[in-house]
């Protein structure tokens, strides 16, 4: 397991530099993580991009298993799907939070919850399914 929010933001920051997000909190098989918005995030019609809350529920999905399993560069997505509920705030950052339903040795199961920063009203919700690799199984 790891706890250490600085260490998961730095193996992100390494691996995913393209990727503006930032690992917020890790607790036990959970994270959240939020995604900044700015213009490049928005879709016209002035809406946060489909994209960026998807990047943002796959990338909370692989907070979670890193903080559950330790590194696992290797964890891969095997599903995702998203379902868009009401439209995010263009002004404020994405936070998605993320709970492992089952976290075995061959496959993760997990949901995310997305939400425009400040809000409780949930914007998109997201399930998806991880792969361990082998070599990773315990």
């Amino acid at each position: 397991m790891i706890r250490d929010v600085d260490h998961i933001n730095e193996f992100f920051i390494s691996e995913f530099p393209q990727a503006p997000l930032r690992v917020e909190s890790l607790g036990e098989m959970a994270a959240t993580i939020r995604y900044p918005v700015d213009e490049r995030a928005l879709r016209p019609g002035g809406t946060v991009s489909g994209p960026v809350m998807f990047t943002a529920a796959d990338c909370a999905m692989y907070a979670a298993i890193l903080g559950h399993y330790g590194l696992i560069p290797l964890a891969v997505t095997t599903n995702l799907s998203i379902n868009f509920l009401r439209k995010p705030s263009p002004d404020r950052d994405i936070l998605a939070v993320c709970k492992l339903l089952k976290a075995g040795k061959a496959l993760v199961v997990a949901e995310v919850d997305i939400f425009s920063e400040g809000s409780d009203a949930v914007v998109a919700h997201a399930t998806g399914t991880y792969s361990i690799p082998p070599q990773d199984r315990r």
